[in-house]
């Protein structure tokens, strides 16, 4: 073994696909792209997911209390990649990277059109948000495209580096 960075541990760990969050303010919709996210409940289903306080999506978010999380496949990475190099304070990043947005059942923050899956989500528990920046959110509605039969989702690997979603394998399991 061979000592490893510490402030590169997260390209070992990170949680599971890059997803893109929408939120909407004043009938400004935003989207960002996020990485650092995991399931914390079955049912009903709860996400937790960390924002920065420096990103223009967070003020959203705790505001008004809901956002989508929209699932990308590996044919978005580039629109991910612009979503992520750019702010929502001076872009309408729906327009400038060509996003479409459909408005959402349950919560006012848009759907992704181009996305495999959309969730509709509220935030349930914003206690550890002043220390940690992590908001825990309830899934209200889900929505998946049925026509993407097969998405391949990207992973975050730091420093503009993504791994894809390849061979999966089946093994017994005893879970319901």
């Amino acid at each position: 073994m061979k000592e490893f960075p510490l402030a590169k541990v997260y390209q070992l760990i990170e949680p599971g696909p890059v997803v893109l969050l929408t939120t909407s303010e004043n009938e400004h919709p935003n989207v960002m792209a996020m990485s650092w996210h995991m399931m914390v409940e079955f049912t009903p289903p709860m996400i937790a997911c960390i924002v920065s306080g420096a990103d223009h999506s967070f003020h959203a978010l705790q505001q008004t209390g809901e956002c989508v999380i929209a699932i990308p496949t590996v044919e978005l990475a580039e629109k991910v990649v612009a979503v992520g190099n750019c702010s929502g304070r001076d872009t309408d990043k729906f327009a400038t990277i060509g996003l479409t947005p459909l408005p959402a059942e349950e919560v006012r923050a848009p759907l992704i059109g181009d996305c495999f899956a959309n969730l509709e989500c509220r935030v349930v528990d914003q206690g550890f948000v002043p220390r940690y920046n992590l908001f825990v959110l309830e899934v209200v509605k889900a929505w998946y495209d049925p026509a993407q039969a097969a998405p391949r989702t990207i992973h975050h690997r730091g420093y503009g580096t993504f791994a894809i979603d390849g061979e999966e394998i089946t093994l017994d399991s005893q879970m319901p």
